[in-house]
């Protein structure tokens, strides 16, 4: 899929799990998300959602910090073996969401700078940018993700699920990615086999556009509308 739909699918997809989750627990990470956890929550896995496309030189991800994600597009290519091979597979994931977990164990700086890079490269995903200005663009990105991560911080937001919410946006980039012609090699780099191959629609074309898009354009909202304690949230009249 496109790195919008791919975005959406890891805001729709954190938002859609918080009832499942709330109040439980996992690999000792208790879950208590209130409105800030789930705007954080859908925002680091959206961004999450495009990191296995890191691998490809003219993917949203890495056209986000230039230089900085164009270098790291070309290390993670040469790594996992170009396009859609080892980034897209579930030992990825489990390294990605793994790092992550330690990084939030070491560091509350490190992992506000963490967020916010993950929540740049979900504004960009999203479409908050100027394709004929990409200098504008950029500043207006780190700006409004500066005033984000700055609100989420002084919120007092809990992000010890990070690692997990990593992984997951991962995942549902596999989950993607499996329902288009390409599919994904899910198990490398014990195998090759592409999960999905032949099988969903194509990238970028007219069932993307049209149905999955959409569908999950209109996901955010519902989630939105559901989730949100709206009548405590907005001013009383």
């Amino acid at each position: 899929m496109m790195g919008h739909s791919h975005a959406l699918s890891g805001a729709v997809g954190w938002m859609a799990i918080v009832p499942v989750v709330q109040g439980q627990q996992f690999f000792n990470i208790h879950f208590d998300l209130g409105p800030g956890e789930i705007i954080a929550g859908s925002l680091v896995c959206a961004g999450a959602a495009l990191v296995p496309d890191l691998d490809h030189k003219n993917a949203t991800i890495t056209q986000t910090y230039g230089l900085v994600t164009g270098t790291l597009s070309a290390l993670f290519s040469w790594i996992f073996g170009g396009h859609r091979n080892g980034t897209h597979s579930l030992l990825f994931a489990l390294l990605m969401g793994g790092l992550t977990q330690l990084l939030a164990l070491w560091s509350e700086l490190a992992v506000q700078i963490f967020v916010f890079l993950l929540v740049g490269i979900a504004l960009n995903g999203l479409g908050f940018g100027m394709d004929k200005n990409r200098a504008a663009a950029a500043v207006l990105n780190a700006m409004g993700t500066a005033g984000i991560v700055l609100a989420l911080y002084t919120s007092g937001v809990d992000y010890s699920w990070m690692g997990l919410a990593v992984a997951f946006g991962c995942l549902l980039h596999f989950v993607g990615d499996m329902a288009t012609h390409m599919g994904v090699p899910l198990f490398w780099p014990i195998s090759k086999y592409r999960v999905g191959q032949n099988i969903g629609f194509e990238t970028d074309g007219k069932i993307e556009r049209t149905v999955v898009t959409p569908l999950l354009s209109i996901g955010v909202i519902l989630f939105s509308i559901y989730l949100f304690p709206w009548q405590d949230i907005l001013p009383k009249a």
